[in-house]
């Protein structure tokens, strides 16, 4: 095991520290373990036959060159780079963005961008990095204040789906088309399936450098594939780290079906037991600003891997320390004991910050001095923990060494893998998002696509208070 790796501390989710209605005790933590190796085992059989492709992506190596070659062919051409995607197309390429460059990225002058993660063979040693922007909603006032910004000339447009018919993407596609009097195919870097799917062809037609999304990755388990390691390679994350920390956690960390071997498998456990009990809201709660878009990026892989049948489904938040303190804790400490937390927590910030000493004779100051931010934020973690426990609200903290591309790489396997065996535990598909299809059906519907009438009919009625089928039998009509 890496000896900079993540540490996780369970104590204030035991029975013993938060009692036993709302905490783990051993009993209850040996069921589940006599059930994890049947469903390890199911993993591995899948991932055998390449439908969980994601614990694989750290060992493609034909797939990462193709990626560091085409970003290092790209590198000085443009002031900007756009992400055209949403869901799982963007989420973990803005998580890596936040975790891994300057707080201020875009906002730095062109000279000081990407040098604190430079990538040797990106010639960023002097920086240059482009700014990112990564558009994942459609708002139009949103889209229309990028194109202010931007010269498109100038900027790389990565447009990525999978099917090629995600319409909120080919949407923005088709305006970034229209901004050229020809085909921008110097400008448009395509990523999507290898072989099926309407974007494809397009790329192929009209020559676009193109990358591959591999079969049995989903969107929401795509950060580590050329979805999220183009853009990352092209604003200077080294990621050749970022997948070693995820090799070393699918083999070290996440290898074993024991839970004394498997810290991902015990987040599960005890996270199950808890939903068990009634605790049926996930909170995770970074005390830093770098992994506030972990966080919402793991909200998506946790709630469409999880949410299903209609039974079942831990409800994910996001939270921030400290800022939450003064929104949240509140109701996390006194309201209903429904939630478990966890924390993100990190030992050493990049920088180190002292808090300047000053009115000494004011005792609401005075103490304050002689202190760094580092301290103040650790110590608020760890009250806010301590608080929570005393009041029975069971929470643990998962720490970073670092916040470096290789512990990355290791948050995210070991989050993807705590929800792979939850899938086992809860006894779903952690892998499908067929409730995501029933909004993008009428929506296609209400678009005027053709197939797609009797959603538009179906709609039709049901705004106009007549009785109507469900919902579910109306999918099952159109995806015969």
């Amino acid at each position: 095991m890496a000896a900079d790796g993540l540490k996780f501390d369970f104590t204030n989710a035991t029975a013993s520290a938060v009692g036993p209605d709302h905490g783990v005790s051993p009993a209850e933590l040996a069921e589940v373990a006599a059930r994890l190796p049947a469903g390890h085992a199911a993993l591995i059989e899948l991932r055998k036959a390449g439908k969980v492709a994601f614990y694989d992506l750290p060992y493609r190596a034909e797939s990462v060159r193709r990626v560091k070659q085409l970003a290092g062919s790209l590198a000085g051409r443009f002031d900007d780079v756009v992400v055209l995607g949403i869901g799982g197309s963007a989420l973990g390429t803005i998580a890596l963005r936040s975790a891994l460059c300057h707080p201020l990225h875009n906002e730095l002058p062109e000279a000081r961008r990407g040098i604190r993660q430079a990538h040797a063979a990106l010639s960023l040693s002097n920086g240059g990095a482009p700014r990112l922007h990564v558009e994942d909603n459609i708002d139009p006032d949103r889209l229309s204040g990028l194109l202010d910004l931007i010269e498109p000339s100038r900027t790389l447009f990565i447009v990525i789906s999978k099917s090629g018919s995600t319409v909120e993407t080919m949407s923005q596609f088709l305006l970034v088309r229209s901004l050229f009097g020809v085909v921008p195919r110097k400008n448009i870097v395509a990523i999507t399936d290898e072989r099926k799917g309407c974007l494809r062809p397009i790329g192929d037609a009209e020559c676009l450098a193109a990358l591959e999304v591999p079969d049995g990755v989903g969107g929401r388990f795509s950060v580590l594939s050329p979805v999220g390691l183009l853009p990352a390679a092209l604003i200077g994350i080294d990621v050749d780290a970022l997948l070693a920390g995820a090799a070393d956690a699918d083999r070290y960390r996440c290898a074993s079906a024991a839970l004394e071997e498997n810290d991902a498998y015990m987040a599960a456990a005890i996270e199950y037991v808890l939903y068990n009990k009634g605790h049926r809201l996930s909170v995770m709660m970074p005390y830093s600003s770098a992994l506030r878009d972990v966080a919402d990026w793991y909200r998506q892989l946790w709630a469409e891997s999880l949410g299903k049948s209609k039974a079942v489904g831990p409800t994910p938040i996001k939270a921030l320390g400290v800022t939450d303190q003064h929104s949240q804790v509140q109701l996390y400490r006194e309201g209903p004991s429904d939630k478990v937390f966890c924390f993100l927590a990190v030992e050493k910030f990049r920088n180190e910050l002292p808090i300047p000493a000053g009115y000494p004779d004011v005792e609401a100051l005075a103490y304050i001095g002689g202190h760094t931010f580092n301290q103040l934020m650790e110590y608020e973690r760890l009250a806010t923990a301590l608080a929570l426990a005393d009041a029975g609200r069971p929470n643990y903290t998962i720490t970073l060494p670092e916040i470096t591309p290789y512990s990355i790489g290791q948050l995210v396997h070991m989050l993807e893998a705590k929800t792979a065996i939850s899938g086992q535990l809860y006894g779903v598909n952690a892998f499908d998002q067929p409730g995501v299809e029933a909004g993008k059906v009428l929506a296609y519907g209400l678009m005027g696509r053709t197939g797609y009438g009797l959603a538009k009919d179906w709609i039709a009625a049901k705004q106009a208070g007549k009785t109507v089928p469900p919902l579910d039998e109306l999918l099952s009509r159109l995806n015969r």
